[in-house]
């Protein structure tokens, strides 16, 4: 299936509201998936996207300014040993072509084949390690941020430069995600580092335009950027509108987007004037 198959897709209508739901995933995919927590889609945008996505992120962090997300877990007290992690949240409010890409079909139908039809945007974020002294991340879940009920939520990361294991690239613990919830430590919700270290996950390699999916509940994090090159990423989380927030913590002004099908629960719109007086 090419592009201009999957932009198609968009064009074919359920006869029930809603875009009709194709096979996204392959059976091998969907297999990967259940079993490991993850799945590492290769070539989801051209070298040539992913280059011009590099270009605006990067334009954006220099508008941004020093914005630095280093996790307290690995701050250093020694300024000549501290690194750094460029950082920014819903990315597509500072730039339009994130708003493009978070409803491209290379990219939804993925989504979909694990979430369901209906996707939802829960927030994004930017992160650039920079060369030498980009920050890593101790293994983690994302759920403590952000928990739901039924566990719909999911991370795409999306490369637009090559992260190989000296960039400081994703590392994860295949299956983990059938551990449900950890008990977690720490002001950033890392897990216990004799338990989980980050040289024991497995290190997953990724070129410019390959996209990994994760479930929330994956063990994960990432090393130290030790190149002479940037690594620059975007998070997307993503969720089922069905599914019920634990609490409202981690909340965007994106939050609530439909990157595809419906949101079957969202009331009607209420306009200031038509709200009573107090």
């Amino acid at each position: 299936m090419d592009v201009g198959d999957l932009a198609a897709l968009g064009k074919k209508r359920l006869a029930v509201g809603g875009w009709r739901l194709v096979k996204m995933l392959s059976t091998e995919q969907n297999e990967f998936y259940q079993k490991n927590g993850y799945l590492h889609v290769r070539g989801m945008l051209t070298a040539a996207e992913a280059a011009f996505y590099r270009q605006e992120l990067h334009d954006l962090a220099e508008r941004l300014g020093e914005r630095d997300a280093t996790w307290s877990s690995v701050k250093s007290a020694e300024p000549a040993k501290r690194t750094r992690l460029m950082h920014c949240h819903d990315v597509q409010f500072y730039s339009a072509a994130f708003t493009s890409l978070l409803v491209d079909p290379r990219f939804t139908r993925i989504a979909q084949g694990i979430v369901g039809p209906n996707v939802q945007l829960h927030h994004t974020k930017m992160f650039i390690k920079p060369p030498e002294n980009g920050s890593p991340f101790p293994m983690h879940q994302d759920y403590p941020y952000f928990p739901h009920k039924h566990h719909s939520m999911i991370a795409a990361i999306i490369h637009f430069d090559d992260a190989p294991v000296e960039k400081g690239c994703l590392r994860v613990v295949p299956g983990s995600h059938k551990l449900g919830p950890l008990e977690a430590i720490g002001q950033d919700h890392h897990l216990p580092e004799d338990q989980y270290p980050i040289d024991g996950a497995l290190a997953i390699p990724a070129k410019a335009g390959d996209a990994i999916f994760m479930s929330y509940l994956l063990v994960h994090g990432s090393g130290l950027n030790r190149s002479n090159e940037p690594r620059t990423t975007i998070l997307v989380q993503m969720r089922d509108p069905a599914d019920v927030p634990l609490n409202n913590k981690h909340s965007s002004r994106g939050q609530g987007m439909m990157l595809a099908g419906i949101d079957p629960q969202r009331p009607d719109h209420e306009f200031a004037w038509e709200r009573k007086a107090e």
